[in-house]
């Protein structure tokens, strides 16, 4: 008696590890190795910290000679022009060497820019190191997020890739600690600012050396025609039992291999031009640069980069003081954020962005009050109440912007794109950042407290494009999420061409007949299937069933695989 199966609602839901990952030797060895990307985030953090932690440091100080105005200035924004300079080059880097390749470039670049740093005689050659520094991490930056979210199981893709941009702030904490410590142990030495200066050089040269025992992107492989590479690493760190004709190794290599075929139909080459040209392309970019701007304009730069003039506006002054709360929010953030990575699979994307946007619009506005009322009436117990309300507004800012930016734009973007989205995400955060670091010390003294009350109204600019813009795309592997806005056609398309060389590689039967509206297209022989006869199979069930169903006007036939 025959069985008849809808492939089209097969997804790779039905193939995936059921058990606990850390049973699973292929998934455990591939998340420890992801470890190797994700250090970027703790580089950045770090290195973007350090010079915080630096100009407390009397040694610092007088070693350069009490640096203030616009050479203080240069020397903080060094770092952030080299990184700026070198982004619109870094998607290159990583489309044509390799994910691999580029971050271990960039790693070679910081290290040369710490050795520099270290060594320093002035001024212009410690600006010149952090230019070097900022340089390298473009390159990583934007190699790194790709490596995790096109490398990584998918049930744990969200997850992996969110905790991405929240380990930036196990980078600031570790900057904070090693300048303590140094000044503590070296005291006036020069040691006490150089210490934590190599300190940087820590996980870039961990990289170096660990980057090659990882694989390579396999989207990255299929995309350069090295197919039966990028089959052997699904296989060794996704499939069960390293299992060659594994039904979800099977699913994933059609899906990367079709998503590939329908972008190079779309774009034969791409370039910055080709993320506005399609109208898919145009919704994904309107998104990305809105929760990039939204990410540092929320009002958290005002605490991020200017906490103490935050603090001195509620009476704040203790030196001892605003360093301890300084401390402890940098640690209550990435506890928050590291959660809120962990949730995003359960939780779903949409409602979290949702939340974070009506928290933080509350809390800020609670801010504002209580800062008006200490500034106008000088109560003291509303400015003992703002300190409250800072960890209440980054508790809900930690739950969608800091693990989400990264992971969110990576996966709306389809693969040939997707390196040059991210930079462009990146500049836009940079530009956002600019306008932090330059406007909001003025106007926070111009305007004082009614400054909070321009990021309330912007805070609810921000819900309404949430609520109207964001799309949910929890449950969906990375090459379905990336066709949403593409239309449902080619969303559906995917899911039956996984399902079909899922069923394919399932060999519980001779023969399977594949039906489209109830009439017979083709029989596959599963037992003799190999995977290039496999996918040949597969892309002929795919073009007769876009003839049947243009035949019938139709744009949604019903792919049935019948086993016999």
């Amino acid at each position: 008696m025959a069985q008849t199966v809808d492939v089209t609602e097969w997804s790779i839901w039905e193939f995936i590890h059921k058990t606990a990952w850390w049973r699973n030797r292929g998934i455990l060895t591939l998340n420890i190795l992801l470890l190797i990307p994700l250090m970027t985030s703790v580089v950045n953090g770090l290195d973007s910290s350090l010079i915080n932690g630096l100009q407390i440091l009397p040694s610092w100080k007088d070693y350069f000679h009490q640096p203030e105005g616009r050479r203080l200035g240069l020397i903080i924004s060094a770092q952030f022009l080299g990184n700026l300079s070198f982004l619109p080059a870094a998607p290159y880097l990583s489309d044509i060497l390799g994910r691999r390749m580029a971050l271990c470039i960039g790693s070679i670049i910081m290290c040369i820019g710490v050795g520099l740093q270290t060594s320093a005689l002035n001024i212009p050659m410690f600006i010149g190191a952090r230019y070097c520094i900022g340089a390298g991490l473009a390159f990583c930056q934007n190699a790194a997020p790709l490596l995790l979210i096109e490398l990584a199981y998918p049930t744990q893709r969200g997850q992996i890739t969110c905790m991405f941009n929240s380990c930036w702030y196990f980078g600031s904490i570790i900057s904070a600690w090693v300048c303590l410590g140094a000044f503590q142990r070296a005291g006036p030495s020069q040691w006490s600012w150089r210490v934590p200066v190599v300190v940087q050089a820590l996980f870039p040269v961990i990289q170096i050396i660990t980057v090659w025992f990882m694989p390579e992107s396999p989207r990255w492989l299929i995309s350069k025609g090295m197919e039966s590479r990028a089959a052997a690493v699904l296989v060794k760190y996704h499939a069960r039992g390293r299992n060659e004709h594994d039904p979800l190794v099977m699913f994933e290599m059609a899906q990367i291999r079709h998503a590939i075929r329908m972008e190079e139909e779309i774009n034969r080459s791409t370039s910055y031009l080709s993320l506005f040209k399609t109208s898919g392309n145009r919704k994904r970019m309107k998104i990305i640069l809105a929760i990039a701007i939204f990410s540092q304009w929320s009002g958290n730069g005002l605490v991020s980069y200017y906490i103490d003039l935050v603090l001195k506006g509620v009476g704040v002054r203790d030196t001892a003081t605003k360093s301890i709360v300084n401390g402890c929010l940098q640690i209550y953030n990435f506890i928050i954020a590291m959660g809120a990575a962990i949730l995003v699979e359960h939780a779903g994307r949409r409602p979290l962005f949702l939340v974070s946007n009506i928290g933080m619009l509350a809390a800020l506005c609670a801010c504002t009050v209580t800062t008006a009322l200490y500034q106008r009436n000088h109560n003291f117990s509303a400015a003992r109440a703002t300190i409250p309300f800072i960890f209440i507004y980054f508790f809900f800012y930690n739950l969608a912007y800091s693990p989400m930016l990264v992971a969110y734009a990576l996966e709306i973007l389809p693969f040939r794109t997707r390196a040059k989205g991210f930079a462009v995400m990146n500049i836009a955060i940079m530009a956002a950042v600019a306008f932090n670091q330059f406007v909001n010390p003025w106007a926070l003294k111009a305007m004082e407290w009614r400054y909070y009350v321009v990021y309330c109204v912007w805070l609810l600019v921000e819900l309404i494009f949430v609520f109207f813009f964001v799309v949910e795309t929890k449950g969906r592997t990375l090459e379905e999420t990336a066709s949403l806005f593409d239309g449902n056609e080619k969303s559906t398309d995917l899911a039956a061409m996984g399902g079909v060389a899922a069923t394919m590689s399932i060999r519980l039967t001779t023969v399977v007949d594949v039906v489209v509206d109830g009439d017979l297209v083709t029989s596959i022989d599963t037992h003799s299937s190999t995977e290039k006869q496999g996918s040949g199979d597969y892309y002929q069930l795919k073009r007769q069933y876009q003839s049947d169903s243009d035949s019938t006007s139709s744009n949604s036939g019903t792919v049935q695989a019948r086993a016999l």
